[in-house]
């Protein structure tokens, strides 16, 4: 019978023993930091800290996810000296391994819950001990090639369709004229926010499921 959410997050947050309780609440903090960081305004007022004020001395400090608290913030070096293409590269990967992380989160947390889909073995574990069960059944193995099928799909599907008509408007644009959700009916504005609000949500997942 499956665990109320509640309950589960409870126990998660409360009742685990002390360094994995620790581990959980760091994630949760981290996960909780990063979505509010995706309602915080993308332009600022004037430079606060040395990572914001490093927006000047890149020519993408003014792209989309330079904002508080970080501002431009690249440790690794990875955008110096980087041109467009690898900048916009760099960009579509950020939000890929993101949506999947979104993926990820809502999946785990929906199995550790206790729910699972109809057919499915009670005795599976959530998280990564699933590879190892599914692994060692003969349906299990029939569930881990239907998995690889749908990767394969989406990997197909999500991506810009170079055959259509359409014209990506940016980075990470996969509707290919098909898919729009009322997207052309938003003002500019708003397109801004709701792309920050995913790619921060993205990065407050990455951070969530690495925490899970």
């Amino acid at each position: 019978e499956g665990i109320p959410l509640a309950q589960f997050l409870n126990y998660f947050l409360f009742l685990r023993p002390q360094p994995a309780r620790t581990m959980m609440k760091i994630a949760c903090l981290l996960a909780l930091a990063g979505s509010a960081a995706a309602f915080a305004p993308t332009q600022q007022s004037a430079p606060v800290n040395t990572a914001v004020s490093a927006k000047s001395a890149s020519p993408y400090g003014e792209e989309l996810g330079v904002q508080a608290p970080l501002g431009f913030w690249d440790p690794l070096g990875m955008l110096k000296d980087a041109d467009q293409s690898k900048f916009d590269g760099l960009r579509e990967r950020e939000l890929k391994h993101g949506r999947v992380a979104m993926l990820a989160v809502t999946g785990y947390l929906t199995t550790a819950s206790g729910y699972r889909f109809p057919g499915m073995p009670e005795d599976v574990p959530a998280g990564l001990g699933a590879w190892h069960a599914l692994g060692a059944t003969e349906d299990g193995k029939s569930i881990l090639v239907q998995m690889a099928l749908f990767f394969v799909f989406a990997e197909i599907v999500n991506r810009d369709a170079e055959w259509t008509d359409s014209t990506a408007e940016f980075v990470g644009d996969y509707r290919n004229g098909a898919l729009d959700f009322g997207w052309d009916k938003f003002n500019d504005a708003k397109k801004m926010r709701t792309r920050a609000v995913e790619l921060n949500n993205g990065r407050a997942a990455m951070m969530g499921i690495w925490g899970l």
